[in-house]
């Protein structure tokens, strides 16, 4: 029954990675692609996640802290360069 629900929940996660690109393709502007690169982030975190569960390992769990200390980061930077067209100051 596990399986099942881990399979629906990937579906799931996969259609919506299909849709941040979609935004990023189509966003109006700057902050929508962000917002989409942002929240393909958690959805690749969840996706791995998913995964370790699956599989019955931990290693994937730190992949997806790694993923999500990543992400946070250069989600703050291309903000960062945006807003004032410079990273580091």
């Amino acid at each position: 029954m596990i399986e099942i629900a881990l399979l629906f929940a990937a579906g799931c996660y996969g259609v919506a990675l299909l849709l941040d690109l979609w935004r990023i393709a189509v966003g109006p502007d700057a902050a929508d692609r962000i917002l989409a690169l942002d929240t393909m982030v958690i959805n690749m975190i969840a996706l791995l996640v998913l995964y370790g569960i699956w599989r019955g390992t931990a290693i994937y769990f730190e992949a997806a802290m790694l993923i999500a200390m990543v992400g946070f980061v250069s989600t703050v930077a291309y903000c960062r360069f945006v807003l004032r067209g410079d990273i580091i100051e």
